[in-house]
């Protein structure tokens, strides 16, 4: 990984830059999967409703759904360094914030700051290794992003859980403060100016629909999978409406205009819609089983917060370790013989795991979860660079801002379509059995839900198989260099 030469001459110190990123990056990913263990805690210190919890969550995702979309322009108006630390500073305050946090309203305001700074992060990240590394070794660069990416996650859970055992749930960001601070000061220090500046024109009419039509559709989904009412409640039918239709206005208007805010013109690359389907596909299955699994490991096998943590942190990093090997594989190989046989894996895990019940052993749940993660490591990576690399240099910041995008609203799609799924398990299961009040009925009801959201995750993968079939890999020769 030495510094990588540009046609201008400009050497990049390629191993400072990406320590920065991917210190920040980590600590991003950690704190947004760390609090959903100290969620049940979080309902009875603050004395609110488990919908009401779930916003520290939603609201997250909500920041990021409206903030990703306008990072491809934020890109062509600020250097690398101002959004780096523009970035870190809000990522700092948030924690700080949180970490001090007296109420559950302070917490709501911390976390949306917090998202803010991962908004403007995770776009930057991939921009980043997108202009210093050539294509050919874009794999590898890209799966020790992945590497980072999983892990954070897999520990996330674990730590908050031993944290929260022994200390309290404000140490979840107290912990990650201090390494936030040294990721801001290296980056200082290190980062470089790595995109052109074009300076776009702002059209503010473009912001307004993006705004509407990704927060409308991500509030929706939320909504529906908090259980108010659910899909037919006013509320979600509203702001679906309106999501919907302001994406419509949206597309049309970056596809008329001139100096659009959002190229979707990106679309024209088969490779890249492939990739962004697989993208999206990877998000939904990850996030839908990273929710209902704890779920059944807690309420269905009435495990602590710490102990299925620690079930889940084995696949987590198998994950985040193979990423980079893929990463390399794919260099080599191209994404087809990887992309093919790791959604067959994960249909398969899902197939295996919608027959679960609460009499499985800890060792199968251990070994299932692996297998899904490493299939997953097969196909996100790969199918995301290849994408990427597709595009012309120019539709770079476009191109991450669209994945960026479509992961989040992904991701509120997995996780509300689950929980609704898994609602109406639970309750169906209910309606069946004689004596409702019997305690012994809950678990068995909470795993024949999570057994029909398993189901729906495995639809959702065999799609994503289909779709694999039509994957290429392009083609970049090794003198070609942005």
């Amino acid at each position: 990984m030495a510094a990588t030469q540009q046609n201008t001459g400009q050497k990049y110190k390629v191993i400072p830059i990406m320590i920065s990123l991917l210190l920040s990056g980590f600590v991003g990913m950690f704190s947004e999967t760390a609090l959903n263990v100290a969620l049940s805690d979080l309902i009875s210190v603050f004395n609110i409703t488990a919908p009401t919890v779930q916003w520290l969550t939603t609201g997250y995702l909500l920041t990021l759904g409206i903030l990703v979309p306008v990072s491809g322009l934020l890109l062509q108006w600020f250097s690398t360094r101002q959004l780096f630390i523009a970035a870190l500073s809000f990522s700092v305050l948030g924690t700080l914030v949180a970490a001090l946090a007296p109420s559950f309203e302070v917490l709501m305001t911390a976390r949306v700051i917090q998202a803010v700074g991962t908004a403007l992060l995770l776009p930057l990240m991939f921009n980043t290794i997108l202009i210093i590394f050539p294509a050919d070794k874009r794999g590898a660069a890209m799966g020790v992003i992945g590497l980072v990416i999983m892990v954070a996650p897999a520990v996330g859970p674990t730590i908050a859980g031993l944290l929260i055992e022994n200390l309290s749930w404000h140490w979840i960001f107290w912990l990650s403060l201090p390494f936030l601070v040294i990721a801001l000061l290296f980056g200082m220090m290190y980062m470089q100016n790595v995109s052109t500046i074009t300076k776009p024109k702002i059209d503010v009419m473009s912001l307004v629909f993006s705004t509407l039509g990704f927060g409308g559709i991500v509030f929706a989904f939320s909504s529906a999978g908090e259980g108010e009412g659910g899909w037919g409640s006013a509320k979600v039918i509203a702001s679906m409406i309106v999501g919907v239709l302001a994406l419509v206005i949206f597309a049309f208007r970056q596809l008329t205009m001139k100096q659009p805010m959002m190229n979707l013109r990106a679309f024209k690359h088969p490779m890249f819609v492939v990739g962004t389907l697989m993208v999206f596909i990877c998000m939904m299955v990850i996030l839908s089983s990273m929710l209902v699994l704890p779920m059944y490991l807690i309420s269905g096998l009435g495990l602590s917060a710490l102990t299925a943590g620690l079930i889940m942190l084995p696949g987590g990093l198998l994950n985040g370790i193979m990423s980079p090997i893929m990463g390399s594989l794919f260099d080599k190989f191209g994404p087809k013989w990887l992309v093919i046989p790791g959604l067959v894996i994960v249909a398969a895990v899902l197939w295996f795991f919608s027959g679960i019940t609460t009499a499985s052993t800890i060792a199968l749940i251990i070994v299932l979860h692996s297998c899904l993660m490493i299939g997953i490591s097969m196909v996100w990576m790969p199918a995301q660079t290849n994408g990427l690399n597709q595009l012309p240099p120019e539709l770079y910041p476009d191109g991450t801002a669209i994945m960026n995008t479509l992961q989040q609203v992904a991701g509120a799609i997995g996780t509300a379509v689950a929980v609704s799924i898994m609602t109406a398990g639970m309750n169906s299961f209910m309606e069946g059995v004689a004596d409702k009040a019997d305690p012994a009925n809950a678990p068995l009801a909470m795993t024949a839900g999570i057994s029909d959201a398993f189901i729906f995750a495995m639809i959702v993968a065999i799609v994503g198989l289909i779709v694999a079939f039509f994957i290429k890999r392009v083609h970049v020769s090794k003198s070609k260099q942005h």
